[in-house]
This record gives C-alpha cells, structure tokens and sequence, in this order.
C-alpha cells in the first residue's frame, strides 16, 4: 500500500467547450464549496438534484495509474491530462482516501467519491474506460477550505498534514 502522502504531479482545468483538451496550469485557487477557479465546466456548479453546491468540484488521479493503464494497453504513456482529472498526484494512494480529508497545497480538500469514467477516456486510449474500474478511475472531492495548490506541492491525508503546506524537497 502506497503512503498516504504524494505530490502534485500537474494540474489541469476544463475550458468551457465540453470535451475539449484541459488546459495544463502551474498552480489553482480553491474556493470551498466551489472548486476550482478558471474551471469553466465546473466551478460554483450546483446539483440538478439538490440545487447544492455539487460535489464534483475537484478531480484527482495518481499517474501511476495512468502509467499502468498505458502499460497494459501497450501504450507508451498517457499525458498529462489526458485522464480529464484536475490533479493528478504522485506517491499517494487516492482510492484509499475515499471520505477522508486531503491537504493538498493550502487547500483542504475532502474526497467524496470514485470517479466514473466516461467514454471520453476510450478516446484517449481504447480499452482505458474498462481499465478505470474501482481502485483505478481517480476520485472526485470538495472544496472545505480555500487555498492554492501547485506542481510540486505535497498532498497529504488530514491527519498526517499541518495547517499549511508540506514544504518538500528540492522546492
């Protein structure tokens, strides 16, 4: 079982046409319970549902996942964003994180969710939908409190994390 501490691999945000490429930043602003600012598809969505805040406000997945994906389509990699998630980590295990709380940069984030692969992931790669089963899609979480993240920075378990950031090596 991998640590439940890892770092910022890259960071992604949707543009506002739907399944278009996400665009690759150095560092976002969460706001809690709205997500991700600059994310055109999802930030300040509410539920069609509940008329809440939706709960997919922010989308995570270890690209060691992506690395294995590729591996067993015989692919030679899976780019940075090509999974559609805004975050991708690296060193931490996020399927193991569902209904804990992630300090990932200054934000506090709390993971709600699996992700469900849609049919945009076999226009990456075809096979890569059936591969994204549970523990290997990525999560879905909220925004509880404000912060930045960036590329490089740690993402942390709650409990294994301080107030603010995790100052990691060579940053």
């Amino acid at each position: 079982m991998k640590p439940a501490v890892g770092r910022i691999a890259s960071l992604h945000l949707h543009p506002a046409k739907g399944g278009a490429p996400l665009v690759m930043v150095a560092e976002v602003t969460g706001v809690a319970g709205k997500g991700l600012v600059g994310d055109r598809r999802y930030y300040g969505r509410l539920s069609r549902r509940t008329g809440q805040p939706s709960r997919r406000q922010v989308t995570l997945i270890e690209r060691e996942v992506l690395v294995a994906h590729a591996a067993r389509l015989g692919s030679d990699a899976i780019g940075p964003g090509q999974a559609r998630a805004n975050i991708e980590t690296e060193g931490v295990d996020l399927s193991g994180l569902v209904g804990r709380r992630l300090r990932v940069g200054t934000m506090l984030l709390e993971v709600v969710q699996h992700r469900d692969p849609c049919a945009k992931m076999d226009a990456v790669q075809p096979g890569l939908r059936t591969l994204m089963e549970p523990p290997c899609q990525g999560v879905i979480a909220v925004v509880l409190e404000s912060g930045e993240a960036r590329v490089g920075d740690a993402v942390a378990a709650c409990d294994l994390a301080p107030a603010g950031p995790i100052p990691l090596g060579g940053k």
